[in-house]
């Protein structure tokens, strides 16, 4: 889209402006605030809280936040169902964060073990879908020799729980709390297969105001000053990690290590090219259908230092 020229940050009062902010179960605000980069924030921020990036893709659609972030894999497939969004910022951890689990007593050893079981991948058109769909393709496992069971994560995580499926592909917190409160192992953590993107995307109306447009500027440099915490205060963040999913040490480090490992990179032709690839997997297996110009669906003008 055609970019509107940005104000000196400096020079402007942001007083008046209130940024809407989709964040997954909180996670966002809670490790910013624990970090401090919420403490002199010069602009107002109205948060409003999601189970999955399906549903933050819903708000989004719905012009009911201005921003929020979630996987590639979501993004595209609400791009694809028709969300006018637009990617603004990005980070990448390498592929970690999403992993395909079976219960701790699971006969199962290997991706292909999972024959003939039911997996829930969580959302249709989710990275945790995503994932299921690359570890049977590299197990040499049909999609049709699976049954799929989509839900909600706490739909999925009950269902899990109580032996309804044979295998739950999921993220972040909530592989942390399956692992912490019941056992479950890793049948595959996604190396090789997750993309490891997280992007945020804003609405047209929120990036048609010049202003608002500014906020995000400044909100993007705290999450990444977020993630230089992260790395430069393991021990703090450990700490707000074992706080937030009420897991031990161990599953706190974990998701150390998941987090700290986010780099910012350029929202550039590179990023489409991933996008596309996301794209292009989905339509292999009529996910999704037609054609779409991601070059077109991307917002270069947000600064990355």
């Amino acid at each position: 889209m055609a970019a509107r020229a940005l104000p000196a940050f400096a020079a402007t009062n942001l007083s008046g402006v209130t940024l809407r902010i989709g964040d997954q179960v909180g996670q966002q605000q809670s490790k910013l605030r624990a970090a401090g980069l919420l403490d002199d924030v010069p602009y107002k921020i109205e948060w409003s809280v999601y189970p999955a990036a399906v549903n933050l893709h819903e708000a989004l659609k719905a012009d009911a936040v201005d921003i929020g972030a979630a996987n590639d894999s979501p993004t595209v497939t609400a791009i694809a169902n028709g969300s006018k969004v637009q990617v603004v910022a990005a980070w990448d951890n390498g592929g970690l964060g999403t992993s395909l689990l079976v219960p701790r007593n699971s006969p199962a050893q290997t991706v292909a073990d999972l024959r003939g079981r039911t997996i829930s991948p969580t959302t249709r058109g989710s990275v945790a879908h995503y994932l299921v769909v690359g570890a049977l393709r590299q197990a040499g496992v049909g999609l049709d020799e699976v049954k799929l069971a989509f839900m909600n994560p706490v739909d999925a995580g009950a269902a899990f729980q109580s032996g309804a499926i044979d295998a739950w592909a999921t993220w972040s917190i909530y592989v942390a709390r399956a692992r912490g409160q019941l056992g479950a192992r890793i049948l595959s953590d996604g190396a090789g297969i997750n993309s490891g993107l997280f992007v945020y995307s804003a609405t047209p109306s929120a990036l048609a105001d010049p202003l608002r447009k500014l906020a995000m500027v400044d909100f993007f440099q705290r999450v990444e000053r977020g993630y230089v915490w992260s790395r430069n205060e393991k021990a703090k963040h450990v700490a707000w990690a074992k706080a937030f999913t009420r897991q031990d040490d161990a599953i706190a480090e974990a998701l150390y290590v998941e987090d700290s490992s986010y780099r910012r990179i350029a929202v550039d032709d590179a990023l489409v090219a991933r996008l596309r690839r996301t794209f292009e997997t989905w339509t292999s297996i009529g996910v999704l259908q037609g054609d779409i110009d991601f070059g077109g669906r991307i917002v270069r003008d947000f600064p990355v230092g």
